[in-house]
């Protein structure tokens, strides 16, 4: 159904915008390894907001199952997306950075995961004042 989907819809951006988020949002399991493969799709644009917030944003807010994983996979995904984001729109990748600046909010492996990505960042070089605003803050 999502392939057909894709073949109707593949003129239309803002459609394919909610294709994005109800992948990203699938609670089976796999979901990151989804993502990461949906990230190679050729109607994803790592340069288009609406596109990094429709996968990635929605990956780390609306999929708890996928992206809470025991291991922090989820959290180091995050992290890397960000940095690698920082670099193209600060703006995005500051806003992204709200699911892990919630790190006191769980039990603490999870939570000592989170922070430990947060720490991660905040260690760039060259970090964007904005994400570094957003990582320190919650840090403290």
């Amino acid at each position: 159904y999502l392939n057909k989907f894709y073949q109707d819809y593949k003129d239309e951006p803002l459609v394919l915008n909610q294709w994005f988020q109800v992948q990203a949002s699938c609670s089976l399991p796999g979901g990151l390894n989804r993502v990461r493969i949906l990230m190679e799709h050729p109607a994803f644009d790592f340069n288009n907001p609406n596109k990094i917030r429709s996968l990635i944003g929605v990956f780390c807010t609306n999929n708890p199952m996928n992206f809470h994983c025991d291991r922090g996979d989820g959290y180091e995904f995050l992290a890397n997306q960000v940095l690698a984001l920082d670099r193209l729109n600060p703006q995005i990748a500051a806003r992204l950075l709200s699911p892990l600046t919630r790190w006191r909010k769980f039990p603490k492996k999870r939570g000592n995961l989170m922070k430990n990505q947060l720490s991660r960042i905040i260690l760039e070089n060259d970090l964007s004042g904005d994400s570094y605003e957003i990582a320190s803050k919650s840090l403290s």
